[in-house]
């Protein structure tokens, strides 16, 4: 090939790269939804509300029962796209409940503790419709909650003396359902519901009544609504 044909062709590969330039940034300008390789953030506010089945408080209470109370807490999560339409949801978020007497027997005590709670939830993803503006999904995992700060009211231990609270962690199974709403390219509103399996045993320490133990099922729903970004 002599010069000038190699001088011709070289041009030629540069003008068809320079040409295919604006079309590939034209594609990514009005590509719509998701796809494999995607990494999604999400900042959601969340409400945790449980849905508790407690046993007795043994051996001091054993008529009385234990509710806990809602909580509102801001959340952070990352999806990762395995294919179109699989994803890896994990999810990072704590908070703070109030366990109060459900049925009185306990008195006047009224709130008797609180903890955080820090729960980890990784949850495998269907993404329906993964090219479309409004992408519904559900999902199913693990979790693991961690109890941490847990501490005896102002008012328990007025009652019963300096009193130790601990809670045992929990691992069990999650569920959710969920929808992704683009706003625009890479933003999206993303409304989500999760059930959590957690089921813990709560020991309670005190310096008046000795060891109190209570058996509870908390499975809360978990309410989110917030807004992504396409990484």
């Amino acid at each position: 090939m002599t010069m000038k044909k190699r001088l011709v062709a070289a041009l030629g590969v540069m003008v068809a790269g320079v040409a295919a330039m604006p079309a590939a940034a034209q594609d990514d300008a009005a590509r719509v939804g998701t796809r494999a390789g995607d990494v999604l953030l999400r900042a959601r506010a969340i409400t945790v509300a449980p849905n508790e089945r407690s046993g007795s408080i043994l051996p001091a209470f054993p008529g009385e029962k234990v509710r806990i109370d809602n909580s509102v807490m801001p959340e952070i999560d990352l999806t990762y796209m395995a294919t179109d339409n699989i994803g890896f949801e994990l999810i990072a978020s704590t908070t703070k409940h109030h366990a109060d007497g459900r049925t009185g027997t306990t008195g006047g005590i009224g709130r008797l503790a609180s903890t955080w709670v820090l729960p980890p939830t990784l949850t495998m993803q269907y993404h329906f419709m993964p090219r479309s503006t409004v992408r519904p999904y559900v999902g199913a995992g693990i979790n693991y909650t961690i109890f941490w700060n847990e501490k005896a009211s102002p008012a328990l231990e007025a009652a019963v003396g300096r009193t130790r609270v601990h809670m045992k962690d929990s691992v069990g199974w999650a569920a959710q359902a969920g929808i992704d709403i683009d706003l625009s390219r890479k933003v999206f509103l993303n409304l989500d519901v999760k059930y959590i399996d957690i089921d813990t045993t709560a020991r309670l320490d005190t310096a008046a009544a000795g060891t109190q133990r209570v058996r509870l099922n908390v499975d809360p729903l978990v309410f989110g609504v917030g807004l992504g970004l396409r990484l």
